[in-house]
C-alpha cells in the first residue's frame, strides 16, 4: 500500500502539513498500534513554555509503550482539527510501513502491508495564510519506567 506525495499550493500550505505528516511518521513507523483513543494531555502551552496546560488530542498507543499524541490547534482564523479515527482491529497486528495522506491532506492514512491500520479524518486550514499557527502538535511521550524498575 502506497499514497503518492500530496502537493499543497505554496499560497495555501507553508510545508506545515507535510512536516505534520513526517513528524507522525518517524514516530510510527516499525511499530504496531496497541490502542488509539482520545484523552487529555498535559503538556506545555507553548514550544519552551514551562506552564502545563491539559488538551484533548488523540493518542496512539505503540507495541513498545510509546504514546504519539496529536493535539489540535487553533489560532484565531487558522486550525488543525481531528474530526473522526478509523482503527482496524484486524490489521493491528501487522508493522506500520507509511504515513501517507488524500484528499489535500484531509485524510491521513497510517498503513502497514496489508492497508490500512489506522485513518484520521481532519480539517485544517492556514487561516490569512502563514499569520497564524496551524497543524497538529505532535509529542512522542517514551514509555516511562515503574519505580521498581528503576
Amino acid at each position: 500500500m502506497h499514497y503518492p506525495e500530496e502537493l499543497l499550493d505554496e499560497g495555501f500550505d507553508n510545508g506545515t502539513m507535510p512536516d505534520n505528516v513526517e513528524r507522525l511518521r518517524q514516530a510510527v513507523v516499525g511499530h504496531r498500534i496497541v490502542r488509539a483513543e482520545r484523552r487529555e494531555i498535559t503538556m506545555e502551552s507553548w514550544p519552551g513554555s514551562t506552564l502545563l496546560e491539559t488538551f484533548n488530542g488523540l493518542v496512539i498507543t505503540l507495541d513498545d509503550g510509546t504514546e504519539v499524541a496529536l493535539v489540535d490547534s487553533y489560532d484565531c482564523c487558522a486550525f488543525t482539527e481531528l474530526q473522526s479515527f478509523l482503527l482496524h482491529p484486524d490489521r493491528v497486528e501487522h508493522v506500520i510501513t507509511g504515513v501517507g495522506t488524500t484528499d489535500g491532506y484531509d485524510t491521513w492514512h497510517i498503513f502497514a502491508d496489508m492497508g490500512d491500520v489506522l485513518a484520521l479524518n481532519l480539517t485544517w486550514s492556514s487561516g490569512n495564510p502563514f499569520y497564524y499557527g496551524y497543524g497538529f502538535t505532535i509529542k512522542v511521550i517514551p514509555l516511562r519506567p515503574e519505580p521498581d524498575e528503576i
